[in-house]
C-alpha cells in the first residue's frame, strides 16, 4: 500500500506560481514513478506531468510544458510539481499519482494509488 498526500494548492493570480509537493508513504519511493494528473469543474481528468522512478525521465501534457516543472527527492519520500505562468485553465484539483507497475505514465490506469487532490484556483 502507498499513501499519498498533496499539500500547496491555493488561489494564485494569473502568471503567478506555486508549487505542489506530494508526501509518500507506505513503500519504498525510489521503486515507483509519480505522476500528477488535474481535474477542472465538469471536465475529464487530465494528464499533467509524470516522471521515472530515479527521477531521470519527465513527461508533460502539450499545454502544461514549459511552465510546469516536475521533480522528486526520493530522499524525503515527495514529488514536486512547480508551476509557473499560471493561466486560469489551470485551475482545477490536482492530484498525485504512484505507479507501481510498467506503464504508459500519461494515462491514469497505469497509476494503483492516487491522493485526495488539493485545489488550484487560477484567477484573471
Amino acid at each position: 500500500q502507498v499513501q499519498l498526500v498533496e499539500s500547496g494548492g491555493g488561489l494564485v493570480q494569473a502568471g503567478g506560481s506555486l508549487r505542489l509537493s506530494c508526501a509518500a508513504s507506505g513503500r519504498t519511493f525510489s521503486t515507483y514513478d509519480m505522476g500528477w494528473f488535474r481535474q477542472a469543474p465538469g471536465k475529464e481528468r487530465e494528464f499533467v506531468a509524470a516522471v521515472t522512478r530515479r527521477g531521470s525521465i519527465t513527461y508533460y501534457a502539450d499545454s502544461v510544458k514549459g511552465r510546469f516543472t516536475i521533480s522528486r527527492d526520493n530522499a524525503k519520500n515527495t514529488v514536486y510539481l512547480q508551476m509557473s505562468s499560471l493561466k486560469p485553465e489551470d485551475t482545477a484539483v490536482y492530484y498525485c499519482a504512484a505507479s507501481i507497475l510498467y506503464g504508459d505514465l500519461k494515462e491514469g490506469p497505469a497509476y494503483a494509488y492516487w491522493g485526495q487532490g488539493t485545489q488550484v484556483t487560477v484567477s484573471s
